[in-house]
């Protein structure tokens, strides 16, 4: 069914409606109108990396994982597997009448916030810390969450608009002030861009931006969103954000009038109860029949576009067998297996001969968790291979030993319950072995969404620190003290700084983010050189006493590889592999007035197969308004044998690469624009880890 064709039955839909049945659908819970042949709907659901919340599915490595692989056709793939689990759930709940929360298939994902600072809990949530590669990876998303048939086959949904990440222990009264400049440089291009792409939904936000509540921006939503965009679905509060306009922003003085200025703003669907008081708003003038007339044919459009009316429904055999399948979890395994990022591999330590015959320990807090392999919104899987279970599955000859050796964060010494201080028992599992792979890192319960709870670590779910917690700091220096070969392996979904004693001394480094519920098998796959590893990193990884800016500053100064001040740890674009790369012949190839095309030839120069991730940044001379240290503007992914090279070509958009004024336009920069090609970014950090530089290309930028 056609959008137009969808919209006109929705018309016609809504036309029968009285204006207290307009208002019902409103609000996410909508009910039945039975004498129009409405079924209830709950439009809440979610789908960030595997269906979330209602039973078995399978859980897939989580957003800042799967941002790690740069690889925008496996992102859409995962997204279809997720879709197609989403409309086998959806067949049977609807079979047994059952139209709970986490139900129906309109998916509150992606979030495609830009992760500005390495604190935010819900980094993880998202596609890291670029604009480029958050719109390429969120478009292959909602495509592949959305598909190309007659009707829709699940629907996503861009969040949170806009200019939102942390702190979460005031996010709802917060007010992000941002000029602007960084606006469209940094915080709107992916939600321009997956709006463009045919996302179907977007939700606001909890914080206020530039004074005014970002669920009822009058300037966010009506003027660019759906003026400028011409953006024409559905627009969602973001849960209890619309009560936090009267109660926390105090933007207005009561529920009725919150609830008004949100509609008025063209905010169609509250995900929370505050547009039950549009019944009052409605009796006290302050919204229009018209108001509630086109929230109501916007969520029915997509309800038609959905193929809820029809009979059969669409994709309706698709059936239970589906959900955790052989064929998604063999997808699963490959995604864990190209999300892990190498950041150290002293002396080609790894990878291991995994029929050794030696002593193993698995140590940390994550050697055995479930939740360090889900992340957050994750779904429930019907099989979970922890990082100490894959161990055991690969090197079937070593002698493997296991130890907690310590919490998170917490440490107790004579505790009366006991297991609060492992330590001890650690250490002497490393000291009685050949190698001792260190689980570190942080989960939901430390790292995540308004948790509510603080400590010396987290505050409401952001870190306080950018190095590990104290307690597993101790482990894991201790542990270095008793065993010469150690590997660390860090599960978590943000930047942590492992202490320079610590990353001296271990061989290898290993970020494996929240990787799904078969993230320890693809971590013993990598250890083994079953798998050669590729991922790269979506975000900066910082040393712990990096002087980062303020954490409630939203300006970008000082912030991700675009406009850092001072050296990265391990920087953004960088990961390292068991075979190397060369780069030689860079061209242009052509120019119009909107793509630039180059090439350049790699060539896989090591020994064994491995896939690169080929990187394109623009860099700019004399412009006359402030532009990033350099631009991520094109990435591709090539896989190479042994000694094979290849001729590989780019195509830029000329969005990415031309600067944005203090008035928040695109223009072309003045003077030369720089092009570097290469499999990491051209700082001098990732030079000198890697080991060459980048390929130069220089250009006038009026070309």
């Amino acid at each position: 069914m056609t959008k137009e064709t969808a919209r006109q039955k929705a018309r016609e839909l809504v036309a029968k409606m009285t204006a207290e049945e307009k208002l019902s659908q409103l609000l996410y819970n909508a009910p039945a109108i039975e004498r129009l042949g409405i079924e209830e709907y709950n439009w809440w659901n979610e789908s960030s990396h595997g269906i979330h919340g209602a039973g078995t599915a399978t859980v897939f490595p989580h957003a800042i994982a799967m941002a790690s692989t740069f690889d925008a056709e496996l992102v859409g793939t995962v997204a279809d597997a997720v879709s197609t689990e989403g409309r086998a759930k959806y067949n049977e709940h609807i079979k047994y009448g059952d139209h709970d929360i986490f139900k129906g298939i309109t998916f509150w994902a992606p979030n495609i916030n830009i992760f500005r600072d390495p604190r935010w809990g819900r980094g993880q949530e998202t596609f890291g810390e670029d604009p480029f590669l958050t719109s390429m990876l969120a478009v292959s998303y909602i495509n592949g969450i959305q598909g190309n048939g007659e009707f829709l086959k699940a629907t996503a949904c861009s969040k949170h608009f806009a200019v939102h990440s942390g702190p979460e222990k005031t996010r709802h009264g917060f007010n992000s002030v941002v000029d602007k400049h960084d606006l469209f440089e940094t915080y709107l291009p992916a939600f321009e861009k997956t709006v463009k792409g045919g996302v179907s939904g977007v939700m606001g936000a909890y914080n206020r931006l530039n004074g005014e509540p970002c669920c009822a921006h009058s300037y966010l939503i009506s003027q660019i969103l759906r003026k400028e965009w011409k953006f024409d679905g559905y627009v969602v509060s973001d849960c209890g954000a619309l009560k936090d306009i009267y109660k926390f922003h105090k933007f207005v003085e009561t529920r009725a009038e919150a609830a008004a200025v949100a509609l008025k703003s063209t905010c169609d669907l509250n995900c929370g109860d505050t547009y039950e008081a549009l019944v009052d708003a409605y009796e006290q003038d302050l919204i229009t029949d018209e108001d509630i007339t086109a929230a109501a044919e916007n969520l029915f459009t997509i309800r038609y576009r959905l193929g809820e009316f029809e009979n059969p429904r669409p994709y309706s055999d698709i059936g239970y067998d589906k959900l955790d399948c052989d064929e998604h979890k063999a997808l699963n395994l490959k995604t864990a297996e190209q999300c892990m990022v190498l950041l150290e591999n002293k002396d080609n330590f790894l990878p291991l001969d995994k029929n050794i015959n030696k002593k193993i320990a698995v140590i940390g807090p994550n050697s055995l968790s479930v939740t360090a392999l889900e992340g957050n919104y994750n779904g429930y899987a019907s099989e979970y291979v922890t990082v100490a279970d894959g161990i055991r599955r690969v090197f079937k000859d070593a002698e493997i030993k296991v130890e907690k050796g310590c919490n998170y964060c917490d440490e107790y010494l004579n505790h009366w319950s006991g297991f609060r201080n492992m330590i001890s028992d650690g250490v002497a599992a490393a000291a009685e072995s050949n190698i001792t792979i260190l689980a570190l890192g942080l989960d939901r319960t430390v790292e995540g969404e308004d948790t509510g709870f603080d400590d010396d670590y987290t505050a409401s779910g952001d870190k306080r620190s950018l190095f590990l917690p104290a307690t597993q700091q101790k482990l894991a220096e201790a542990v270095c003290d008793v065993c010469d070969n150690v590997i660390v392996v860090l599960l978590c979904g943000s930047s942590i700084d492992i202490g320079e004693k610590v990353r001296s001394h271990a061989k290898a480094v290993i970020q494996a983010w929240y990787p799904g519920s078969l993230g320890g098998l693809a971590l013993a796959n990598i250890l083994s050189g079953e798998v050669n590893p590729s991922a790269k990193l979506p975000v900066t990884i910082y040393k712990g006493d990096h002087n980062i800016p303020d954490f409630e500053d939203y300006n970008m100064k000082g912030r991700t590889y675009r406009y850092i001040d001072g050296d990265a740890l391990y920087p953004f674009g960088f990961g390292l592999s068991y075979t190397k790369y060369a780069y030689k012949n860079a061209k242009l190839i052509s120019a119009d007035s909107e793509k630039i095309t180059v090439s350049a030839e790699v060539e896989n120069i090591g020994r064994i197969k491995g896939k690169e991730i080929i990187q394109v940044y623009a860099s700019y001379t004399d412009s006359r308004v402030a532009t990033p240290h350099w631009q991520l503007c094109s990435v591709k992914p090539v896989t190479l044998e042994a000694g094979e090279k290849a001729d590989v070509a780019f195509d830029i958009d000329r969005y990415w690469i031309k600067a944005v004024t203090t008035d928040g336009e695109r223009v072309d920069p003045d003077g030369k624009i720089t092009l570097y090609i290469g499999g990491h970014q051209p700082d001098n950090v990732s030079n000198r880890l890697l080991g060459y530089q980048c390929l130069e290309l220089g250009i006038m930028s009026k070309i």
